[in-house]
Formats: C-alpha cells, structure tokens, sequence
C-alpha cells in the first residue's frame, strides 16, 4: 500500500467563529417553558340522519389502555395483599363488600368527612392485635368434602320421644343441608379458611338462586358470635364474621334494587333505579319483597342471630320509607340490652353503630343509647360469672379489659365526630357517674377532638388521677393524653403543670415497658413548648430508666422512635449536642444494626436540613442546603457517628447499604465549611479520609472536594499566585495523587487524574498536572475488558473511549515538558493504545487513532482553539518550529499507515460492514482536519470514499448528507477544494 502523508488543513478560528455564528433574535418567550393547552369542546353536528355526532376528540392510547388506573399502583396493591398475615388476607378479600356498602344511599352526600376513620382502616390492626395460639372451633353444616374428617356431629341426650321430635324439628328448621357438624382443634389459619370458604359458600349459594340456603349461612356466622370459648380472639372473629353479614346485606340490597326496575313514562325498555331514589319510585313488588326479607329474619328464634342479620340487611328499609332508620336503629338499640355477655353485647352494639353511621349518618340517638347502655352494664365486667371465663381461660383482667377497647373506640368515635365540646363534657360526667373507669376515660381521649382535651389538659390529669383503674393501667391514660397534647397546643399556662404532673406519675414507674411507651409520647411534648433543658431532663431519666440490667435492649424500637422525634423539632445541631444526655441516649443503642440505622436517622436530618420523613418545598430545601458549619462541637459528633456507620461496614454489607451510608457522610462532608480558612478545610479533609478509608465513594467525594478548594483558591486570588497559596495548591494536588490510588474503580481513577490535572493546570502547577496525566496513562493499560456494573457484566470499550477522547482534547492545551521531549505525552498515549489488548472483532484502536489524528491537526495550526489562562501551550513554547511540525507530522504520516493497514485486513465477507464504517469515518474526519487538495490528500480520500461503497454496505443517507455537505462548503468563499473532491465522488446505489 502506498504511503501517504498527512496535510493538515490550516484554520482561523476566530473568522470561523464569525461566520458561523447564529443570528440572535429578541424573544420574551422561553422555548422550555410549559405550554398552556386550552381545549375547546366542539358541539354536536347534526348528519342526514338527524342523529347527533360529536367531534372526535384525540385520545391517548397509553391511558385508554390502562383506564384511567397506575399500573405500578395496581402491582403494590397485589403485593401488599400478598404480603399481609393471614387475617388481613382474609380481611382485604372482603374490602370491596364493604366499600360498597360505605353509602347510606349511594348519590347522596354524606355528613361523614375525612376527620372519621372508616371501619376498613381499623380491621387490620384488629386482625394483628388479637390474635391466639389456642385451638379454635366452629360448628356449621355447609362444609367441603375434604374437611369431613374432622368434623364431629354434635348429640344431645334425647330420653323421650318428645324430646326427639322437638330436637329434629329444630335441626330441619334450622339447617335444611344437614346435620350439625362442629370442627375442632383447628389452628388460627385453618379458622380463618373456614370463614372465607363459608364466605364463598355464601356468594355461590346466591348466584346459583338459592336464597334461603345464603340466609342460612348468615345465620351460622351470626350464631358464632355467641362463642367466647376464645376470649381472646373474638375481636378479631367479630371482623371475619361481620364482613360476611356485609357481604350478605349487599347481595339483599342489590337483589332488591334489581328488581326494582321501573318503566318511565313513555319507554318501552325497564330502567334501573337512579343512585338518589326515593321510596315512592320503588315497585310495590319490589318493596314486597324486601319486606318478606325482614319477615324471615323476624323469625329467627335466637337472638343474637336475628339482631345481627337485620342489622346487615338495615339498608333495605331504603326501598319501604324515609323514616324508618331512626326507629329501627333505636328498636334494634333496646333489643340489645337482652344479650347477657358484656363482650358480647359491645360489639352487637357496634356492628349496630357500624351499620346506622354508614346507611344514616345523620342519625345519632341511638349511639348515644348504646353507649349508655354499655355504662349502665360496665359492674357486669367486674362479676362472678365473668370472673370465673377469665379463670377457665387464664386470661388476667388488663387483658380481658383491653378486649373492649375497638368496640368502645368505634361508638365513642361515633358519639364524637362532629360533636361539641359539650358532649365530651356530657360524656365524661356519665362515665365518672357511672363507672369512672379508666377503660372509658381512654376510649373518650382517643375518640373526641384532640383540641377538646387540650384545652382542659390539667382537668383530664385530675380525672386519671382519680379514676379507678380496675385492671385497666393508668400509664395508658397517660400515654393517650400525651397522644393529644401532641396533636393540640394546651393553654400556655397549663403546659409546664402539665408537664410536672404527669411526669411525677410516669417517672415512678418501675416497670420498663410501661415507663417507655409514655416516655415515647411525652417527648414530642417539650420538644414542641420548651427548651433543651427539659428535653434534656427528660433524656437523662429515659437512660436512668432503661440502663438498670440492660432494659434498652428490649425497647430499641421505641427508643429510635424518640430520637426521630427529638430530631423533627430540634433542627439546630448545635442546641442538639449541648445537650449532656443526647450522644449518652445514642450509646444505649449497643446492638450494631440499630445503632446503625439511629445514626443514619442523625445524619439524614442534618444533611437534609428536615425532619426525618418531612417533605419540604424544593425552596426551603435549596436554602437549608446551602448552610454549612465548622463548629468543633457539631463536627466532632457527627464525626463520631459517621465513624460509627463507617465501621460497620464488612465484606458482608449490601450494596445498597454501602451507597446509603456513602452518601449520607458524603452530605457531611459537604456541610462543613471553614469559609476562607483553606488550610483548616484541607486539615479536615485529612482526618475525614483517615476516618472513611474503607467508603470508595467518600474517597471520591473528598478528591473533587479538594479540586474545588483549590479553584476556590484561585477564585480568591483571581488566578495570580503568591508563594503561599502556590503552595497551598500544591498541596491539594499531593492530596489528590494520594488518595487516587485508594480507589478500585479503575474508571473513577482515571476520570480522577484527569480532572486533578485539569485543576492543577489551571493553578499554575505544571509539575504536578504532568504527573497526573501521566499517572493516566501509565493506568490505562490495566482497564480490563469487561467490569461489573449494577451486577450486570458489560464490556468496557465505551468507557475506555469515552475517557481516551476526553484525554485527548485535554492534551491539546498540556505544555511539553522539556526534560521529556517533544509531545511526550502523545507518544506515551499512542504507545498504550497500541499495546493494549482491544476486544477480538473491535476496531477501537483505530477509532482512537482517529482521534489522534484530529489533536494531531488541531497542534499543526499556528494559534490553538483554546487556551489555559497564563500557560503557554505548545503554539505558544514552539511558535509553529518547522521541527515541531516536523515531528507531528512524522506522527500522523505512522498512523495513517496503521489505519489503512487495519482497513486491508478487513477483507473477510463478515469484516466488510466494519470496513465500510471506517472507511467513511476516516473520510469524514480527513474532510474536516486535513488540506484535500488534489496533490495532497485528495487522491487518498477518493479511495477512502469508494472503499465505503465498494461492498455495498455503505449507508445510502449518510453517503448522500456527506456528499451535499461537501457541495455545500465548496459553494462557500475558498471552497473550490471541496467543489473539486465532490466531483470526484461517486455516488453507488445499493439497488
């Protein structure tokens, strides 16, 4: 192959520059500014037919594909279904039962607002709370085949043949399907199966037009309400259970409504009842058979049952008259006082207040009734007989009186939403009449308005004070107080006797458990109306409390709840640490996960500037980040607890626990600031890479932290050096080129010493800059082939050119050494790239020549494109010496024989599309770097341009674009070069 040499085009930049600079136009009108679109609905055309047609209107397929619904919304739902425990999954299959049934007349607005918690959010802590180890059973007939093995038929004991007839009567009456079975032994899951497969035996009983048969199985549910074999468990059994009567009541309601189905005036095509019926457009077929419904069910012989199920099926007196919910709900009210267990009656009565609150919001006498009803009977929980169940159970009072505790927070929240201060007043005088038990007292701070309680804070101390506690624990009463005062303000003169008070009680407390969970509250409280020295008190005595035999160690979750909770109210770090108690409180946390994840609550409220989980306006954020801070105090802490995550980092750690806690002390770092005191911000960069050597981001952090001191330096100095800050710079570039090496990310090294040469290129540091830059390339070689990342194996060739083409522009600018010859530096670059072991099948090496080709060039001209401030480049050192040029020229004549070499041994069938590619690439890069005059490098690119089309895989577009760029700048003044080379250039079609 003949050899060619390489003719630089010369250039002027600065008319370039002025040539080709765009016309500027004054505009008011920012183009990335959002667009206001104002839609305007067409009207209705009418056609031929008389028939009315809209305009179509552009419709998004993305949304009408999804109708309307998130899909990343739909997959957390399913996943946090399938993530619950086995009664919340039962408890989420039935939600949609009971949303539907949420509206008293569905159209109509409810006086429910926002401020009353549905019954759906309280079942899942329900079904968490009360749960049981014991063995449960459950008697029903409508069973599947595979569990007859476990059943049992329950007998009586007949002696006279009255006896059984009576007894069979019963049975036919009751359960037409069969006999009595009763499953024992089972566990808590298989109980819970059992209730979704009566469930569905429900739905299914219904759909296959089996009414009796469905109203039936309501009623076996309804009777297992009257079991309390299982103390325990029976708030949660009574959720499981009323959700079925829900699902019952709605199918009723439904089935009604469906046959409701009227003729309007004029129409010849039924039509169903609007959402907003009243009863007078109801058939009286329909309003019939809803009464046969209540009929039926006004004949069941037991009690509890036929309370239960009319209460599910309450809805239906919608279709019969306005006015019957208010009586209905009271007569219901008046029955309930017939049931005998108290347990049992108090959550009868709030499936009733459940039900009344959702088909009659407006309704509220009986609520009261109910609750005065359940005062009046408060002595039963106190009896013999109620005594003697918790006995057989082994079941302690506390516990027993807590199982009350949904009940009587659903019909207090009932009685209070919406209600006056009065009420509350009303309702405490009844209960201190009545029972004065504390049961109540906190059911009735949990429910009412929290600014109620506020206001008569030292009233409620007085009244907890004395109320009898009867089994109930007072440091609950206190513990729901604090909830209050949290959420309301107290008077200001009451807050501080408040406080006292309270604590007087809580501090006395021997008992851990119980000392911690109000200690959990009442923090937030001082936090809120008083200064550190309370906080601080507070934090002291929490430690006397729990240090005795290592208590802390059993309440890590309540003691972080505190640390988050100080820390959402004292933004001020250095109020923070002077507090003698807080960094003591932080010890306690011993267990090393913990602690952990305590001091990453620490620093992610110091580096964010927010309350741990707060989201602020991007405004407050932007000025919160912004303040910094070199108080010894505040470092030294945070020092100390970055150290702590630091530490806790082994070869175990997660990936994604390294990069939390990286950038989390990253946020650190960057919040210190020593101002003009550089020598001071330089010590602590030192220590900070003493303490955080094992972090590779930090390392990394801590480099471009000392790159930017140094700019701030010569910021400072407007780029004009004296002695001691030339000094000072040299000094952040022997940080740098210590620390570097440190890193394993070979990528992070090299983009690294890049970077630092650049900086200290432009401090002046000519020394120190070559020995980054050739710390670079001596780096090069030992980039491997392929790297991991984000646990996925890729090729490093983008990587590797990405970073050798930035090398390259860089080096255009770099001084030649004197000591080491001319272009040094490129010599050194072109030796590694020859040597390194490229992929098999890549033609990167020769994509880098290219490149080089291009400084190559960009050296030849007589004033560079661009300059360092006060370093004389090489245009500058040489002054375009024929022996400099002379030596680049040597240069790029070596690589363009390497590139064309490269391009002859593509000849294989699979190498051609490769060849064609480079073929064009070099053609391309020729046209814009060198002189293609016909007796210089002319002739050359006609070869390179018919090689890319000889083969036939040359892209026809870009052969084409080529071409009419070419004509393009040959049009232009001093062109005709380009004229002439176009000429000669064929186009080949593919065809």
């Amino acid at each position: 192959m003949a050899a060619y040499q390489w003719v630089p085009r010369m250039r002027d930049y600065v008319s370039e520059k002025a040539q080709e600079a765009c016309v500027t136009e004054l505009t008011d009108n920012h183009p990335l500014k959002p667009m206001t679109v104002t839609v305007t609905e067409s009207k209705a055309k009418k056609t031929a037919g008389g028939k009315a047609e809209l305009a179509s209107q552009p419709t998004d397929p993305l949304s009408s594909s999804l109708d309307g619904t998130d899909p990343l919304s739909m997959f957390a739902a399913e996943s946090t279904l399938v993530s619950m425990d086995p009664l919340s999954m039962a408890l989420g299959r039935r939600d949609r039962s009971e949303s539907e049934g949420k509206k008293a007349k569905p159209g109509k607005k409810s006086s429910l607002d926002d401020s009353f918690e549905p019954w759906s959010t309280k079942k899942a802590n329900i079904l968490s709370k009360y749960t049981t180890s014991e063995r449960l059973s459950i008697t029903t007939s409508f069973l599947s085949s595979s569990d007859r093995e476990k059943v049992t038929v329950k007998t009586q004991v007949q002696t006279t043949m009255t006896d059984k007839v009576k007894n069979r009567l019963e049975q036919l009456d009751d359960f037409e399907e069969g006999s009595v079975k009763e499953m024992l032994n089972l566990s808590q899951q298989d109980y819970v199966n059992r209730i979704e497969e009566l469930n569905q035996a429900l739905i299914q009983a219904w759909e296959q037009d089996q009414r009796v048969k469905a109203l039936k199985i309501a009623i076996q549910c309804s009777k297992l309400l009257v079991d309390i074999s299982v103390i325990q468990f029976y708030p949660s059994k009574f959720v499981l259970i009323t959700d079925i009567l829900d699902t019952f009541g709605n199918l009723v309601y439904e089935r009604i409504r469906q046959k409701s189905a009227y003729y309007p005036p004029g129409a010849k095509v039924p039509q169903m009842l609007p959402e907003d019926f009243s009863p007078e457009q109801v058939p009286d077929s329909a309003k019939e058979t809803c009464r046969n419904w209540f009929y039926k069910i006004a004949s069941i012989r037991e009690l509890i049952p036929r309370l239960y199920v009319e209460t599910a099926i309450l809805r239906c007196y919608s279709f019969l008259t306005t006015g019957e919910y208010s009586q209905a709900l009271l007569r219901l009210s008046s029955m309930m006082r017939g049931i005998g267990d108290p347990l049992v009656a108090v959550y009868a009565r709030t499936y009733l207040c459940r039900v009344g609150i959702l088909v009659a919001p407006d309704v509220r006498d009986h609520v009261t009734i109910n609750l005065y009803d359940f005062l009046t009977t408060y002595k039963q929980l106190q009896s013999d007989s109620v005594q003697n169940i918790l006995a057989v159970q082994q079941l302690e009072m506390e516990k027993y009186l807590h199982l009350y505790t949904p009940a009587l927070d659903w019909i207090l929240q009932c009685v209070a939403h919406r209600a006056s201060e009065d009420t509350m007043t009303e309702v405490l005088e009844h209960c201190k009449k009545q029972c004065n038990s504390a049961l109540l007292l906190n059911s009735v701070m949990s429910a009412f308005n929290p600014d109620y309680v506020a206001s008569r804070a030292l009233k409620f101390v007085d009244i907890i004070r004395d109320c009898e506690e009867a089994g109930f624990p007072k440091h609950e009463l206190y513990t729901s107080l604090g909830a209050n005062l949290v959420l309301a303000d107290p008077p200001e003169e009451q807050r501080l006797q408040t406080l006292n008070e309270v604590w007087k009680v809580v501090m006395k407390q021997k008992n851990p458990a119980n000392y911690i969970s109000s200690a959990e509250v009442w923090i937030e409280y001082p936090c809120k109306h008083f200064t550190k020295r309370e906080v601080n008190t507070i934090l002291g005595d929490i430690i006397k409390h729990m240090v005795p035999d290592r208590a802390f160690e059993d309440f890590y979750p309540q003691l972080q709840s505190i640390v988050t909770k100080v820390l959402s109210h004292m933004h001020d770090f250095a109020v923070l640490f002077s507090m003698d108690k807080f960094l003591p409180f932080i010890d306690m946390f011993q267990k090393e996960s913990v602690k952990v994840e305590v001091c990453k609550t620490v620093m992610e409220t110091f580096t964010s500037g927010a309350r741990p989980g707060a989201l602020y306006t991007a405004g407050y954020k932007k000025r919160v980040r912004q303040e910094t801070t070199s108080d010894p105090v505040i470092m030294n802490a945070l020092m100390f607890i970055c150290k702590t995550m630091h530490d806790s980092v082994n070869a175990l750690t997660l990936e994604d626990e390294k990069k939390a806690i990286s950038n989390l002390i990253c946020g650190f770092i960057r919040r210190i600031s020593f101002g003009r005191d550089f020598e001071q911000q330089l010590s602590f960069y030192v220590e900070a890479r003493a303490t955080f050597s094992n972090l590779e981001p930090v390392l990394i952090e801590l480099v471009q932290r000392v790159n930017q001191l140094s700019m701030e330096t010569h910021k400072v100095v407007k780029g004009n050096h004296s002695r001691k800050t030339a000094a000072f710079v040299r000094a952040c570039a022997a940080y740098s080129f210590i620390t570097i090496p440190s890193i394993n990310n070979i990528f992070s090294q090299l983009n690294l010493y890049l970077v630092s040469g650049q900086v200290a290129m432009v401090n002046g540091a000519l020394t120190q800059g070559d020995a980054f830059l050739k710390a670079a390339i001596g780096l090069l070689p030992d980039v491997p082939r392929t790297i991991q990342i984000d646990g996925k194996v890729q090729s490093t060739k983008p990587l590797l050119s990405g970073f050798i083409n930035n090398f390259i522009s860089n080096l255009l600018v770099v001084p030649d050494n004197p000591d080491q010859g001319v272009l040094y530096l490129v010599r050194g670059l072109l030796n590694v790239i020859q040597n390194y072991t490229w992929e098999d099948g890549s033609d990167s090496k020769v994509q880098a020549y290219l490149s080089v080709m291009g400084l190559l060039s960009a050296m030849s001209q007589e004033n560079y494109l661009y300059h360092v401030n006060k370093v004389d480049s090489n245009d500058r050192l040489y002054g375009s010496d024929p022996k400099f040029l002379n030596e680049i020229q040597q240069i790029a004549t070596t690589l363009i024989t390497e590139i064309l070499e490269h391009l002859k041994q593509l000849q294989q069938q699979e190498a051609l599309r490769r060849q064609s590619v480079l073929a064009l690439e070099f053609f391309t890069r020729m046209v814009a770097h060198g002189d293609i005059g016909p007796e210089k490098m002319g002739p050359l690119a006609v070869n390179l341009w018919n090689l890319a089309q000889k083969h036939g895989y040359a892209d026809t577009k870009v052969m084409v674009r080529t071409l009419e760029h070419l004509k393009t700048r040959g049009a232009q003044r001093d062109g005709r070069e380009y004229a002439d080379l176009a000429t000669k250039l064929p186009l080949q079609s593919r065809t």
